[in-house]
């Protein structure tokens, strides 16, 4: 299905904006997750190359992800000012200068140019630019398509928008080993992402219209840090679509607390376990650095898949409450990573993964579901950007802790978080409500 057909079928087509202009904002966002879930395909066979311990690979990424969370909701409330367009821009200028100049460094120290630890704080030192600019492009693209689409079209029409970061994780990993090519090396794909991104800068400029400036139409919402588990939940289109409301809503709200807990233990087993799943493909297949990208990408994208089936094919046509997603969810993510724990070879890390992230696919739409119907209409843009921070918030410290277990020994990260899935699942099914 074209992203046109997406645009008709989902209520764009009623609303002020053209297919072209959809595709726009679409394509904005979708090379942003392709970008980003092709980089973590590839960083651990670069971290193995230069010879960097897998720790600050997986480090790299913190301080960008502190200021997406940061930062998102401070751009969000800037596009209402200076325009949505405008956002967009800058976030898609922030993801090109972040990848050249990661492409840079990383083409630098694969050619010991440059020593390993200068490459990795350099390179999340320029990575730090997405986190700060980039994170603007989601909440601008999200504000300016709903102050162009009717009240009764909008919600459709952001989980159109919404779709892109799916698709993205999907074809992120597949088209990364493409731009492996000889001159560059493993720092293709940043390369490549960063042409594309700019063709897209370049696309928006022109044939985008501009916006009015200071019309609080549309309001964005900060989307959750970009990975393979960005995929549309709801709580972005929740938060675009509510009214705005003064008294910040807490993460200690009694009414969302133990919704709020649930996402965040189930984000930090996802989280930590992506970050390891690269490595761990390399190990337990006795790979080497170069060539490995091609395993991690098949690897990635099966989780991609099952994350979007779970998300677009199952949870739709089944009547699941938020509770059972989150229990079921939690049980089959453990399943899951002890499957991806046990296998022995490509096959069976494959199909492990994708239980695993069938599973995380069944747990975000819970507790995302589970903490919105516990507030009224009149708190649904609050509890939206509740449920942001605790998405975003889980790729802050859990890459750390994974990749530390990790360091300790190849199997703990997946034997750890499986129990807390569980443990999460066990005391879910006396706290969370019915």
């Amino acid at each position: 299905m074209g992203v046109a057909s997406i645009a008709s079928n989902r209520g764009v087509g009623s609303s002020a904006l053209t297919n072209i202009h959809f595709l726009l904002l679409y394509v904005a966002m979708l090379v942003a997750a392709a970008g980003n879930t092709a980089l973590q395909s590839i960083m651990p066979a670069i971290g193995r190359e230069i010879g960097v311990d897998d720790f600050y690979v997986a480090v790299a990424y913190t301080w960008s992800a502190v200021l997406w969370v940061l930062l998102a909701p401070f751009w969000a409330e800037k596009s209402d000012h200076h325009g949505r367009k405008t956002l967009t821009m800058m976030g898609v200028s922030g993801f090109v200068l972040s990848m050249t100049l990661c492409g840079i460094v990383l083409f630098g120290g694969l050619h010991r140019w440059i020593s390993g630890p200068v490459t990795f704080g350099l390179f999340a030192l320029f990575r730090a630019i997405y986190g700060g600019l980039g994170c603007a492009t989601p909440s601008a693209t999200q504000a300016y398509l709903a102050s162009k689409t009717r009240r009764s079209g909008r919600v459709s029409a952001l989980s159109a928008l919404a779709s892109s970061f799916g698709l993205g994780t999907i074809i992120g990993p597949a088209v990364a080993p493409l731009f492996v090519l000889p001159i560059v090396g493993l720092a293709g794909p940043l390369f490549a992402f960063a042409l594309i991104a700019a063709a897209v800068f370049i696309s928006i400029s022109l044939w985008l219209p501009n916006d009015r400036v200071g019309r609080r139409v549309g309001h964005g919402a900060a989307m959750s840090y970009p990975s393979l588990a960005s995929t549309p939940t709801g709580a972005s289109v929740t938060a675009a679509t509510s009214p705005r409301r003064h008294k910040r809503l807490g993460w200690n709200d009694p009414r969302i607390r133990p919704w709020i807990i649930a996402g965040v233990v189930a984000g930090h087993a996802q989280a930590a376990t992506l970050t390891c799943i690269g490595f761990f493909v390399i190990d337990r297949l006795h790979l080497p650095a170069s060539g490995s990208e091609g395993p991690i990408a098949i690897v990635m994208m099966a989780g991609a898949v099952a994350t979007l089936g779970a998300q677009w094919g199952i949870i739709p046509r089944l009547a699941v409450s938020p509770r059972a997603l989150i229990l079921w969810g939690a049980v089959i993510a453990a399943a899951g990573l002890i499957g991806t724990m046990l296998a022995n070879e490509l096959y069976g890390i494959t199909l492990g993964f994708a239980v695993a992230s069938l599973g995380f696919g069944f747990t975000r739409p819970g507790f995302t579901a589970g903490a919105s119907l516990a507030v009224p209409l009149a708190e649904q843009g609050a509890v939206a950007g509740v449920i942001t921070s605790a998405n975003g918030i889980s790729y802050v410290l859990a890459p750390a802790l994974g990749i530390g277990l990790y360091g300790r020994q190849h199997e703990l990260p997946f034997t750890a978080f499986a129990f807390l899935l569980l443990l999460l699942a066990l005391v879910g099914r006396r706290r969370l409500a019915v």
